[in-house]
């Protein structure tokens, strides 16, 4: 009996997703350079001829491993929903704030977190995965959230120094070592919900004062 092509679609997904949790723990753990496709294929209990089936070798895996640890920390999915919502913008801001700074607090540094962090720190030369495909569409959501707030135009230089500004100190807080004495390790002490406040509120007084600013210094329609 031929097995139904729903099934195998199943299985395949599973197998994948397993290799690919594999090699998330492997190159959180050793970096992309020292994580070879026979370590991984070891650790999942696969082969690398499956490796190259489902990501065409190493590099795929681990451009599949960074797509999928964004993801983990900002869904795409997840920000359309936020964006069509009836939310007013600095609400909508709140909630991708408070998110990122729950990812940020965790004790463990899962695996999606650390991959993202060593690519950040010391770039493979793979991270074009992201900023090619899964980057943009979530700034482009971002975005319209902070020009809805500061009330500038979203292809303005202006709101891409607002994004570095209001993004930067959640990403600092992903990124940066756990367990280092220093303020970084004392704000992930601290309630959640008091920093995940503070910077939105912090964030909030910089759009308005910024969107002011830009404001006055616009020639005025003839």
């Amino acid at each position: 009996m031929t097995e139904a092509p729903s099934k195998r679609r199943t299985d395949g997904d599973a197998t994948r997703q397993h290799i690919l949790e594999a090699a998330g723990e492997l190159f959180a753990a050793d970096g992309y350079a020292q994580t070879t496709a026979k370590s991984v294929a070891q650790r999942a209990g696969a082969s690398v001829t499956l490796i190259n089936y489902y990501f065409g070798g190493r590099d795929g895996l681990y451009q599949a491993a960074l797509i999928e640890a964004h993801r983990r920390v900002i869904n795409l999915a997840d920000l359309q929903r936020l964006a069509e919502s009836e939310l007013p913008a600095p609400a909508k801001l709140g909630v991708l704030i408070d998110g990122l700074v729950r990812h940020a607090a965790r004790r463990r540094l899962v695996w999606h977190l650390q991959v993202l962090t060593r690519e950040f720190l010391a770039p493979s030369g793979q991270i074009h995965a992201l900023l090619n495909s899964e980057l943009p569409p979530k700034l482009a959501i971002i975005k319209q959230i902070l020009s809805d707030i500061a009330g500038i135009p979203v292809n303005d230089p202006a709101l891409v120094r607002c994004l570095i500004s209001v993004m930067g100190p959640c990403l600092l807080l992903l990124v940066a070592a756990r367990g280092i004495p220093g303020p970084l390790d004392e704000i992930r002490r601290m309630p959640q919900e008091a920093v995940a406040a503070h910077l939105h509120g912090f964030a909030l007084a910089g759009l308005q004062a910024i969107g002011q600013a830009h404001g006055r210094h616009q020639p005025a329609a003839s």
